[in-house]
């Protein structure tokens, strides 16, 4: 006997997996229209809500500290001192808890890797992009189901290429050896120079 409410078949397990990777797509759309659409109407609104005070003598709208800081986390490289350094810390409990034991084999000549990789800058760098990019895209509310392997291929293969390579930033180290390659700009010829000769 069928059921009343609605046809009686079988819908495939992997339909339910599609469904709910088009629900997070959505929710992410939406999100970031909301987003782009509120930056749109406080930019418009701007010049009128200057204007106006209430009582207090404050704005009407107040003060948001948090439009002065950072919407999306910037490049580690840009951070002061004592936010570079818990960024730091952060990026090592990832790199050393999830990338080296899980992604990195053995370091050889074709495949450096430094343990000291925190002193080369450039990695640094490229590792906190890629941990970013880790965090945002092993998400399945933001991202779907696709995210890590979205990771995989845009992410994690071109950074680890560009780290181990030859000419990477580990190109000095050895396995128990670090060095770091400082690169100076040569002293560029000037005519303010030539005159205290």
């Amino acid at each position: 006997m069928a059921d009343e409410d609605g046809p009686d078949f079988e819908v495939p397990v992997g339909m339910f997996q599609d469904l709910e990777d088009l629900k997070a797509k959505v929710a992410h759309l939406t999100a970031q229209v909301k987003a782009l659409t509120e930056g749109a109407d406080t930019a418009s609104d701007e010049a009128s809500e200057e204007g106006e005070y209430d009582a207090s003598g404050e704005g009407a709208e107040g003060v948001d500290e948090e439009e002065n800081e950072w919407q999306y986390p910037p490049l580690i490289l840009l951070l002061d001192p004592p936010a570079y350094d818990d960024e730091l810390r952060v990026l090592i409990e990832w790199v050393e808890g999830v990338l080296v034991p899980g992604y990195l084999g053995e370091p050889s000549a074709d495949a450096r890797w430094c343990h000291l990789w925190f002193e080369h800058m450039p990695a640094v760098a490229r590792l906190h992009a890629l941990w970013l990019a880790w965090q945002e895209l092993t998400d399945p509310a933001t991202c779907g189901y696709a995210g890590p392997s979205v990771w995989h291929r845009d992410h994690l293969d071109p950074c680890i290429r560009e780290l181990r390579s030859s000419a990477g930033p580990f190109a000095g180290c050895t396995k128990g050896e670090h060095q770091i390659a400082h690169r100076m700009p040569s002293t560029v010829p000037s005519a303010w120079r030539h005159g205290d000769d």
